[in-house]
């Protein structure tokens, strides 16, 4: 059994949270992380590009979500610290809103308490997104979080972490049986549209490392927005949703079909 899945730590296995951040050009990775994302980026060598958008979506999604007067914040699948992380968006936009990280990662959560531990209006939770119930029965999360009014859910880059067997249109589901109507869910995943040939590769390295990456096409991440009304401009590639007029489009993304898609989709 993977050490890192039973929640403890071994340098050796690469981590999904730490190759991300060597993806985004950080420092919180080890040799096995830097050696696992060198053998992806030989199948996909556009992945850095994707995951800046991907951080860049973040920043456009919160930003709208407070301009629609949503107080409130769930991130799940947080990830480590990097820059302009949820809570600096939402204090930036909404100041005095409230967020929730939670993940399942003990590095993620030790440096997102580290970091955290002088912010009232965030709280760091554990949980694992494949029993969402749980997150949302959290004390913690609960005294933080009103579930009684709107409440947006931040899933990004997360649900290709979770297989098939795990359900995750269910686990979708379950957390909109926990809202109130008015709340948001954005949803980013990347998509094999543009490369499907490569999929089996960047699996097979995922495989041996913390967490799984599960290759979709766009036609089987569509369904995770059931129940939900789908924000303009609808399910689209991230540089694509509600860009900022002065935001320049990397030129390998000009031309390119589905690779990383995403969407807002609310609660009626």
């Amino acid at each position: 059994m993977n050490p890192a899945v039973l929640g403890g730590f071994d340098p050796a296995v690469p981590n999904a949270a730490r190759m991300y951040d060597y993806f985004l050009g950080g420092k919180d990775n080890l040799p096995a992380d830097r050696a696992a994302a060198e053998q992806v980026l030989r199948f996909v060598p556009e992945i850095p590009i994707g995951i800046r958008e991907n951080r860049r979506f973040l920043a456009r999604a919160v930003r709208h979500l407070a301009e629609l007067g949503i107080r409130q914040f769930l991130d799940i699948g947080a990830g480590l610290p990097t820059q302009a992380n949820v809570h600096q968006l939402v204090e930036r936009y909404a100041p005095g809103a409230r967020t929730v990280y939670v993940d399942n990662d003990p590095q993620v959560l030790a440096h997102a308490r580290a970091l955290l531990q002088d912010s009232p209006d965030v709280v760091v939770a554990d949980g694992d997104l494949r029993r969402p119930e749980e997150i949302l029965a959290d004390p913690a999360v609960r005294a933080h979080l009103d579930f009684d009014r709107p409440v947006a859910v931040l899933l990004l880059a997360i649900l290709h972490f979770i297989p098939d067997e795990d359900d995750p249109a269910g686990i979708l589901a379950r957390i909109r049986a926990g809202l109130a109507p008015g709340s948001h869910i954005a949803i980013s995943h990347v998509a094999v549209d543009q490369r499907p040939q490569a999929a089996p590769g960047v699996e097979g390295v995922y495989r041996d490392a913390s967490a799984r990456f599960v290759a979709r096409m766009s036609d089987e991440i569509a369904p995770y927005f059931a129940g939900l009304r789908l924000l303009d401009p609808g399910l689209v590639n991230l540089h694509q949703w509600r860009p900022d007029e002065d935001e320049a489009v990397h030129p390998v993304l000009r031309t390119v079909g589905n690779y990383f898609i995403c969407g807002i989709g609310r609660l009626d």
